[in-house]
């Protein structure tokens, strides 16, 4: 099982900083849908089953993306962020 963990740890290495970015962007739509589709005439059922759904795939987006970016990208990230507020100020 160590192997298994060790083998993806590795591959999620090897993947780009604008990978991790895109990956993460990806949960945006997916929070959106699955808060959106309230508003749709459907069942309470068919409701609660999308909203899983698409939560779900938000939350696996974000944790991948995350995994993707790891401390260096997050911290790339969190100064590009923070230096255009900085300079809009």
């Amino acid at each position: 099982m160590k192997r298994f963990f060790l083998k993806i740890k590795d591959w999620l290495s090897r993947l780009s900083f604008k990978t991790g970015v895109i990956v993460l962007a990806c949960c945006i739509p997916c929070y959106i849908f699955s808060f959106a589709q309230m508003l749709l005439p459907i069942s309470a059922t068919a409701k609660g089953v999308l909203w899983v759904i698409f939560f779900g795939l938000a939350k696996t987006f974000q944790y991948a993306g995350i995994s993707i970016l790891g401390v260096e990208g997050y911290r790339r990230i969190k100064a590009r962020l923070t230096r255009k507020k900085s300079s809009e100020m």
